[in-house]
């Protein structure tokens, strides 16, 4: 994938250089830059590799999601503090997961301590089973383990 990507510097260079301008433009590089991005998708099946802006795409994808999920965790969080009645269940439950890789175990790790509500205790040193602390697990065990299979599979799309 770097190598598409400095195939499309290139071309982005070579169009800027060969249009016949006084003064080095942005414009023009950037023009250059699409063009070159058509060239390498239409050839990127010669690298033997994905497309390089699709996993740009399924990086901004995994954004979207941790924001949305972010928001709804906080949501629910809020709606508990500011009730009158605390009636939450606290607990622990175990989740086993299809990711192999550390950065991928990490990942998922961090994403979700990062959302209110959840927090990651412990994960099995053959990272493949996370210990999850869930603010009221009654309720919302459904909504995390949902929460969980969205951030693997788009942590799935980034890193294979």
């Amino acid at each position: 994938m770097p190598a598409q990507f400095i195939l499309n510097l290139f071309i982005a260079f070579l169009w800027m250089v060969l249009n016949d301008e006084d003064e080095l433009r942005f414009s023009t590089f950037f023009i250059g830059f699409l063009a070159g991005i058509v060239i390498v998708f239409l050839m990127h099946r010669f690298f033997g590799t994905q497309f390089y802006l699709q996993r740009f795409y399924y990086v901004v994808k995994l954004v979207c999601i941790f924001n949305w999920e972010l928001f709804l965790s906080a949501f629910l969080v809020m709606k508990h503090i500011v009730s009158w009645k605390v009636d939450v269940k606290p607990g622990i439950f175990s989740y086993k997961t299809e990711l192999k890789t550390d950065w991928e175990v990490t990942t998922l790790a961090m994403l979700l301590t990062l959302t209110p509500g959840s927090v990651v205790m412990e994960v099995s040193p053959e990272g493949n089973v996370f210990y999850i602390h869930a603010l009221d697990i009654e309720r919302y065990k459904d909504t995390l383990l949902r929460s969980l299979g969205k951030f693997e599979k788009a942590i799935m799309e980034v890193t294979r």
